[in-house]
């Protein structure tokens, strides 16, 4: 069963891989047909990422062919199928999506994408909270996961304050496990504290280095989760116990990580890459789905994602801007019905 779809859709894509605003011009062009085990998802909404910020600057590890619409997840309803159980399976319902590594993204009307990255939505869970399924959520989920087969009792985090950096205190705090959350202003330690977090440090804190070798020590947390790269990097590995790891998936600063090596010779310790695609890569369809539905079951408190600010697609320029000038404030959605709530 295919769905009625047009020939045409909108979609805002990107000129060039310089990260401005306006490099993004929103254009006609036409819709997609998916091919075998591929899926057409009629978009709904879409939400704008620190991974997105890093795509549209050509710093993320995936470039795709220009001009090209950016977006790595969303939701909507599949409208069509090019074949295959999964794809036959989806038509019709709402799902969660996530986009190729190849072509167009999310940032448009009509997504083309494989049947394996999407997502069934439950009736209980709207098209908002659907679309912020992904990304954050999953990769919360993930890095809890791997804490906890760890064996460390404690962990530590940077880019504590951000919308994934509070999943990660809300998970902890649900299963009982001390961490430690680096911030870089004030205000966010003031947030954390108020979610409930113990252990929260100010990087700008002249005496923070002291600070985290001591928790760590304390809290003998092995294990880390590191968004900013640069010279974060090497500070909080060198903190941390001999023996520990320390997984990297995100680069805030967008520079190179900066380590001593000293550490990873004489002390043992680790420093490994996180992708959430691949995690996801060595689990089976069947254990993605219930993954997703575990993590559906908790998108409206531990694993819940505030929005600050929802913009029409036309508006995609002025949405880009606003979250690039109010990253921890919550995210910025694109609407693909044209209602938006303007800050």
């Amino acid at each position: 069963m295919n769905l009625s779809i047009p020939s045409t859709m909108r979609a805002a894509q990107i000129l060039n891989y310089d990260g401005s605003p306006d490099s993004i011009q929103v254009v006609e062009k036409s819709v997609p047909q998916p091919g075998p085990n591929q899926v057409l998802v009629q978009m709904a909404r879409v939400p704008i990422n620190p991974s997105d910020l890093m795509f549209l600057k050509g710093l993320y590890g995936v470039k795709k062919e220009l001009p090209v619409a950016p977006g790595w997840e969303g939701s909507g309803r599949v409208v069509a199928s090019g074949g295959g159980w999964m794809g036959k399976f989806l038509v019709g319902k709402r799902v969660a999506c996530a986009a190729r590594t190849t072509g167009d993204g999310t940032w448009a009307e009509y997504l083309m994408t494989d049947a394996t990255r999407c997502v069934p939505l439950s009736n209980a869970l709207n098209d908002e909270q659907g679309a912020m399924l992904i990304v954050n959520p999953l990769t919360a989920w993930a890095l809890m996961d791997i804490a906890a087969r760890s064996g460390s009792p404690a962990f530590v985090q940077t880019a504590a304050a951000s919308a994934l950096g509070r999943m990660i205190l809300r998970l902890s705090l649900k299963r009982g496990v001390p961490g430690i959350h680096v911030v870089r202003r004030d205000e966010q330690a003031a947030l954390l504290k108020s979610l409930g977090a113990t252990h929260v440090l100010n990087s700008a804190d002249p005496d923070f280095d002291q600070q985290l070798r001591a928790l760590c020590s304390q809290l003998n947390a092995k294990i880390g989760f590191e968004a900013v790269a640069g010279e974060m990097t090497g500070r909080v590995l060198n903190a941390m116990p001999a023996g520990s790891r320390l997984l990297v998936y995100g680069a805030l600063s967008e520079s190179g990580c900066l380590t001593d090596p000293r550490d990873l010779i004489f002390e043992g310790k680790r420093l490994e890459g996180f992708f959430l695609a691949s995690w996801l890569g060595r689990r089976s369809i069947l254990q993605q789905l219930r993954l997703g539905r575990q993590v559906q079951s908790m998108l409206g408190e531990d694993l819940k994602s505030d929005v600050q600010a929802r913009f029409p697609l036309t508006q995609a320029r002025e949405a880009l801007i606003h979250y690039q000038n109010h990253m921890t404030d919550g995210k910025v959605l694109l609407m693909m019905d044209e209602t938006s709530q303007n800050p």
